[in-house]
C-alpha cells in the first residue's frame, strides 16, 4: 500500500525519525521537489515507479553541504579559482560529472546524491 505525501508530511517524517537536522528546511524542499520530479519522469516511462518515503535511506543516499565541505570531502582542487563564484562552479561541475544534483537550497550549497 502506497501513500502520497505532501511537503509538510515529508518534513514531519524527518522530524519523527529524529533526522530533522539532516537537511535545512530549504534543503528538504529541494530534495522533495527533485524526488517528485524524478518520480513523475519515471512514471511516464513505467507506470509503477513510485518512490517509498524512507527517511533513513534518504539521509544515507543524499546530502546537503556547502561547496567548501564538498571540495574538502572529495579533494576538489579550488586553488586555480579566482573567486567564490568560480569555486562554486568548479564544485558544481564536479558533482554534475559524478552524481545527481537535486538542486541548490542557497547560493553556496548543494543537495546531491552521495557517491
Amino acid at each position: 500500500m502506497k501513500q502520497t505525501v505532501n511537503f509538510s508530511q515529508f518534513c514531519d517524517a524527518f522530524r519523527n525519525h529524529d533526522r530533522n537536522e539532516q537537511f535545512t528546511y530549504h534543503g528538504k524542499e529541494v530534495l522533495f521537489n527533485a524526488l517528485e520530479q524524478y518520480e513523475q519522469e519515471q512514471c511516464e516511462q513505467d507506470s509503477d515507479s513510485e518512490i517509498e518515503l524512507d527517511v533513513i535511506a534518504l539521509c544515507c543516499e543524499y546530502s546537503e553541504d556547502d561547496y567548501e565541505e564538498i571540495a574538502s570531502c572529495y579533494s576538489i582542487d579550488l586553488s586555480e579559482c579566482e573567486d567564490e563564484n568560480g569555486k562554486i562552479r568548479v564544485v558544481e561541475d564536479y558533482l554534475n560529472q559524478n552524481t545527481w544534483i537535486c538542486g541548490q537550497p542557497d547560493s553556496r550549497s548543494f543537495v546531491y546524491r552521495q557517491f
